[in-house]
């Protein structure tokens, strides 16, 4: 369950806010076992009706907050352009993943090339020249198709 604070004028403090942080923030209070709505409420704490998170897009940030719709307090994904600086670092972190993920098809379908391994050799070397190839792909590295393993 996703719940909001409020303060005392109606309006959002914090989202996401837990019930955990409400029972930390109050320690002389005694709560019970379970604690309703009515009890989350009377601490300025709302439920929050949750929304499905966008796909990711490396050129946006997003940021999610609670908004009041009709009296009901429902999730909203906020969109902002990324600077061209976290683009860079994201695109760059996200060619290091796949790059060691690559490294890792490699290591292990070494063993494919010795000349004692009971395999198509030709096949898993053209397999290893594909992997060898991704980061050659038109969408590199966002967009790629992984060579299928043999």
């Amino acid at each position: 369950m996703f719940y909001a604070k409020l303060n005392d004028d109606g309006t959002l403090d914090r989202y996401p806010y837990t019930l955990t942080d409400m029972i930390r923030e109050n320690p002389g209070t005694s709560f019970p076992a379970v604690v309703t709505n009515e009890t989350a409420a009377s601490f300025g704490v709302v439920p929050v009706t949750p929304a499905v998170e966008p796909a990711y897009d490396y050129t946006v940030d997003l940021n999610r907050t609670a908004e009041n719709k009709s009296g009901e307090w429902v999730e909203v994904w906020v969109s902002t352009p990324a600077t061209p600086q976290e683009i860079a670092d994201r695109t760059s972190d996200k060619a290091n993943s796949v790059r060691s993920e690559r490294n890792r098809l490699l290591a292990d379908s070494d063993w494919t090339q010795l000349p004692d391994a009971p395999v198509d050799r030709t096949t898993w070397a053209t397999y290893r020249q594909a992997l060898r190839d991704i980061g050659q792909q038109p969408g590199f590295p966002w967009n790629i198709t992984w060579p299928v393993k043999p």
